[in-house]
């Protein structure tokens, strides 16, 4: 045999090889090749890991996920990210101040602009994955269809006589009422150090209807939250409803996971999550009779504006990975049609994904509590530098509630990091 025969031989084995290896969505792939996923608590769900079992049964490749506690996360990511131990995968919350600060996403993750499903993606929530007009996250999050409301159980307003508050007077009435009554009014799961944020954030379009053009002014640093009467009144209100024990006695130390079993033992009266909370009750307690629940909007500072978010969980790819072919798969196959109608039907609190062609599903009174024609962005996406400091805000906070910070030290600290962030970005604005 020549060395021309020999040497064409060669290179179409491995041409095979490497065809083989990058795989397809019908592909097999011939060595086994498992992808890391990092993700903080919460944002992968089971419906996602059976989908991934499904991925790995049709194209061989195994996704091993490793699932951090979210007070934990963002510094474990930097950490991995800034030593070059990234996982193939990593999650994060869009919205391109975090993927500029947080990540870094032009040298730490792969663009995907040109991938199959990236033309299909909701236009307002791709925008909060795309730096200098490249995409680079898929959020893989019912982003557009449910916002972070209050959820009530109706039997208990009315066996009390109690209205639906459509402002702080009205909340605190409640509270005070319950509370006369043995019931606990609200349970806010403070431990796990996020979710008692979104009573602040969330609350951006009432701060912007109050302040018409704060945001712009913020991200242009020509205002500050220190000094906002909107932002105060907020944040003093939300000590208020700790102080007044309307969040209970354990309020420090419990955990959002217990809210489906704390609604339905009828001893809690509200809780603050999704807007198809409902169906996820239903699921964990199938006796739930979902007309015995209803929703309203958070009202402090008296809002009445509904607060959207197109920003959320999303997934990256990392350019350090070693299976980069591999991981544009795995993102392939979860945006099939059949695979997006299995984790909508199979997470119960999603309404829909923010893609082309998924159906939504919400109860009549829910669509029509969404169809709410006030309504605006939350400042986490709206506002630079807010939600990188999330877990700061949410120590700050805590720090209030035990009566080692005040409201106005609150809103002040903020503004520091605020600087301190956008002085690291180099940001303009702060460039004076």
């Amino acid at each position: 045999m020549t060395k021309g025969i020999v040497h064409a031989l060669a290179t179409a084995a491995l041409a095979t090889v490497a065809m083989v290896a990058l795989g397809n969505s019908a592909g097999f792939a011939q060595d086994k090749v498992t992808l890391t996923y990092l993700a903080s608590q919460g944002w992968v769900y089971d419906a996602e890991q059976a989908l991934g079992k499904k991925f790995e049964e049709k194209t061989g490749i195994a996704i091993d996920y490793q699932i951090v506690p979210a007070d934990q996360y963002f510094n474990l990511l930097r950490t991995k990210l800034n030593s070059g131990e990234a996982p193939d995968i990593f999650g994060g919350q869009s919205g391109v101040t975090d993927l500029k600060l947080q990540y870094n996403v032009e040298k730490n993750a792969v663009d995907l602009s040109n991938e199959p499903w990236a033309s299909k993606l909701d236009p307002l929530v791709a925008a909060q994955s795309t730096v200098n007009g490249k995409l680079y996250g898929m959020t893989y999050w019912d982003t557009v269809g449910n916002s972070w409301v209050v959820n009530y159980n109706k039997k208990i307003f009315a066996e009390n006589g109690i209205a639906v508050p459509t402002d702080y007077a009205g909340l605190k009435s409640a509270c005070v009422t319950l509370l006369a009554k043995g019931i606990q009014p609200m349970f806010e799961p403070i431990a796990d150090g996020w979710h008692h944020v979104l009573w602040f954030a969330e609350l951006g379009p009432r701060y912007e209807e109050a302040t018409p053009g704060l945001a712009a002014q913020l991200n242009a640093n020509k205002a500050t939250f220190a000094g906002n009467p909107t932002m105060l009144a907020a944040v003093t209100q939300l000590k208020d409803l700790y102080d007044s024990g309307c969040w209970g006695k354990n309020a420090l130390a419990d955990t959002f996971a217990d809210r489906t079993k704390v609604m339905a033992s009828g001893q809690v009266a509200m809780v603050v999550a999704a807007s198809g909370f409902g169906a996820e009750l239903k699921n964990d307690y199938p006796q739930t009779n979902l007309d015995d629940y209803g929703v309203f909007l958070m009202p402090l500072a008296d809002n009445q504006v509904l607060n959207l978010n197109p920003a959320g969980p999303t997934m990256f790819i990392s350019s350090a990975s070693p299976h980069i072919a591999e991981a544009k798969q795995y993102l392939e196959f979860l945006t099939q049609p059949d695979n997006m109608k299995y984790f909508v039907d199979n997470v119960p609190n999603a309404t829909g994904l923010p893609f082309e062609g998924v159906a939504k599903k919400l109860p009549p009174a829910i669509q029509a509590f969404m169809a709410n024609p006030k309504r605006g962005t939350v400042y986490q996406t709206a506002v630079n530098y807010v939600n990188p400091q999330w877990m700061d805000i949410g120590k700050d906070l805590t720090a209030m509630f035990t009566g080692a910070m005040t409201p106005e030290g609150v809103l002040t600290s903020i503004d520091k990091r605020r600087a301190e962030l956008a002085k690291a970005a180099k940001d303009p604005a702060w460039q004076q």
